[in-house]
């Protein structure tokens, strides 16, 4: 595991936006290119303050040295990333990469499902079972057309692509199960499923597998602080056995994991994550930045002439997967 000493800044290289909320970050660390795996992940700390936050891993490039991360802005951090994290700034603190790499198997055929911001996390496994000799398919969910993302990028490493929206407005529609079911009545031979995405659709998936029995691996980011399982908040039921994700995952048999307890342990934060980031919100509402002819105005009474930003609220069903 590479970290950082005395947490050193981390330069964004790169950044990309695929919707309102979704946001793609390169950020420039050599080392750690080098050292990362398919299915790991990396905590990183936007500033000396700031909250440390478990972020899967979206690729890796150790030619030109660089992670990428696609975020999803669904609380305050988050948010907060999106609004400051632009070309040229840093990061405070990354470390990693951190879990168990995901184990790419010598399976002949295989099939990558990713769910919404779940796409991007599956696309080193899709890459990693490829370059193995792998037969790849790939099995790719979104709300819509507007919010595909990598479609392209699957396409290139992928033998087949499956896209589904839920509206029909592109690819097949219908749910990121139904193009699983597509799959396995073409390819009766498939020897391993891997899924990543919100829990209730990477439990879908799993359930859809498990009449045919076929090996099915999902990845599971629960409540995370220090990464080294110290802090048990990661705790997940597998079967008849507790795990940490940290350490012990993030990759686990989908037919064994106790989807519903990792559900409601998800939601104990809740309250406190929505206050936290009204109060970042109300802050940005008292800390806009106001040009030189709007402080004219205000100083005459007038009102200024700029608006503070509005995001969308997190804790609504956001765009984005």
């Amino acid at each position: 595991m590479v970290t950082a000493a005395a947490m050193s800044n981390f330069v964004i290289v790169a950044r990309e936006d695929f919707s309102e909320v979704t946001y793609l970050l390169e950020i420039l660390h050599p080392l750690m290119a080098k050292a990362a795996k398919p299915g790991q992940f990396v905590i990183v700390m936007l500033n000396e303050h700031g909250e440390r936050i478990p972020l899967t891993i979206a690729d890796f490039d150790s030619e030109k040295g660089t992670i990428t991360l696609v975020i999803q802005a669904v609380g305050k951090t988050t948010r907060q990333m999106q609004q400051e994290c632009q070309v040229g700034t840093s990061l405070y603190g990354m470390v990693g990469p951190m879990g168990i790499p995901s184990p790419i198997s010598h399976a002949k055929k295989v099939l990558c499902v990713g769910g919404g911001l779940g796409v991007a996390p599956i696309f080193p496994q899709a890459r990693g079972f490829k370059e193995s000799g792998a037969y790849v398919i790939a099995v790719l969910g979104f709300r819509n057309k507007e919010l595909v993302f990598w479609e392209e990028k699957f396409r290139d490493c992928c033998d087949e692509l499956i896209l589904c929206t839920n509206d029909g407005s592109a690819g097949m529609k219908g749910m990121i199960t139904d193009g699983i079911k597509v799959a396995l009545a073409g390819h009766p031979n498939i020897e391993e499923v891997v899924a990543i995405g919100p829990p209730v659709m990477m439990k879908a998936c799993a359930d859809t597998t498990r009449p045919y029995k076929i090996k099915t691996m999902v990845s599971v980011n629960p409540i995370m602080v220090d990464g080294t399982g110290m802090c048990g908040g990661c705790r997940v039921k597998v079967g008849d056995q507790v795990k940490f994700a940290c350490v012990d995952g993030p990759d686990f048999d989908g037919h064994l994991v106790d989807f519903d307890d990792l559900m409601l342990r998800l939601q104990r934060y809740t309250k406190d994550e929505k206050s936290a980031s009204e109060r970042w919100s109300e802050n940005c509402r008292m800390t806009k930045q106001i040009d030189p002819g709007a402080l004219n105005e205000l100083a005459k009474g007038g009102a200024p002439q700029s608006e503070p930003l509005e995001l969308p609220d997190p804790y609504e069903d956001a765009p984005g997967g």
